[in-house]
């Protein structure tokens, strides 16, 4: 089943130059704004030094674990296990889980428990970068959606920390 979501969203590239640089923008510049718009809402709406610390601690929990996940699992990007596969951007390491999915959906669920409405466009944002990402040909649907848990988890567990201090 993997394999078969694998290769339904990534037939979707190398169709047309515009729609592979969509796909590479929501990829890997994308990300970058997804932060800064991310920073800017805590900043300007929370005025907080705690919501900033706290939604950022999750984040960069989450890919710390996802660093050690990586280390211990040692699953191969699509790339090298289907020699079909074109990616359309070079990406090196191991696959499993995804540290972009995982970042971005910690980022997500913490920026939700301090507003939901904001919380639920950054989750957006983080299906977005997945999707592209698995379009692109650098990760399968496993990793993005172990990331998603990984960063989840990670979220709540910052959150239940935040709460007892």
């Amino acid at each position: 089943m993997n394999d078969a979501v694998f290769y339904f969203f990534y037939n979707l590239a190398h169709r047309s130059d515009l729609l592979d640089q969509i796909i590479v923008f929501y990829a890997v510049y994308f990300p970058y704004l997804v932060v800064l718009f991310a920073g800017i809402f805590l900043i300007f709406y929370y005025k907080s030094l705690r919501a900033f610390l706290a939604v950022f601690l999750s984040a960069g929990l989450a890919v710390l674990l996802a660093k050690i996940f990586k280390s211990l699992i040692h699953l191969d990007r699509p790339f090298a296990a289907f020699p079909d596969i074109q990616t359309l951007f070079a990406e090196t390491g191991y696959a499993f889980p995804s540290s972009h999915a995982t970042f971005f959906f910690a980022l997500a669920v913490a920026l939700f428990f301090y507003n939901k409405r904001a919380g639920w466009w950054f989750m957006a944002f983080a299906v977005l970068i997945g999707l592209a990402r698995i379009m692109a040909g650098v990760h399968s649907p496993q990793d993005i959606l172990a990331g998603f848990i990984l960063g989840g988890l990670s979220s709540l567990a910052v959150a239940y920390l935040v709460k007892r201090i």
